[in-house]
């Protein structure tokens, strides 16, 4: 069966000791990082067509390792985040906008 996608690390090991054979290569950041965006677009849907909260685990580890690859940490990216939310606010009120005046 052909993949041709960005796995978790310890995929190729679980594959192996069900007892079939895969092909894996490391490949460089700029290139991880390119399927990594890929990997999103693929997550968010499954995410869409299941509403499963593991989905969102998998997208949250997802933009962590796509910051990594940007050079922002975990930790940065959250600084980022509430940066924002001081800012422009966050999503808690469930508002809804319809249009503005022109």
């Amino acid at each position: 069966m052909k993949y041709n996608k960005a796995v978790r690390d310890k995929i190729p090991e679980i594959i192996r000791q069900s007892g079939q054979n895969c092909n894996v290569r490391k490949i460089s950041d700029s290139e991880f990082l390119v399927e990594m965006e890929k990997k999103l677009e693929e997550e968010l849907r499954e995410y869409q067509e299941s509403k499963s909260v593991e989905e969102l685990a998998d997208i949250l580890e997802i933009i962590y390792r796509i910051s990594h690859l940007k050079g922002i940490s975990a930790e940065k990216l959250d600084e980022i985040r509430q940066q924002k939310a001081v800012k422009r606010g966050v999503f808690e009120k469930n508002l809804f906008l319809f249009d503005t005046d022109n």
